[in-house]
């Protein structure tokens, strides 16, 4: 998934060179979505795995 806002956050600094402001504002806005649900599992999984006691190598 962090692939997935990495690509669209390319595609909009690509876009937003070459000027074309509407594609560009709704690739970070893809990106920024997708990077925050990135952290989120993240979180979830450290949380998850610190409940079962195991810590994070």
């Amino acid at each position: 998934m962090l692939y997935w806002a990495i690509l669209f956050f390319i595609v909009a600094i690509i876009a937003g060179i070459f000027g074309f402001g509407g594609i560009a504002a709704a690739s970070a806005g893809v990106a920024q979505i997708l990077f925050f649900v990135f952290l989120v599992l993240f979180i979830i999984a450290l949380v998850a795995r610190a409940a079962k006691g195991k810590t994070p190598r």
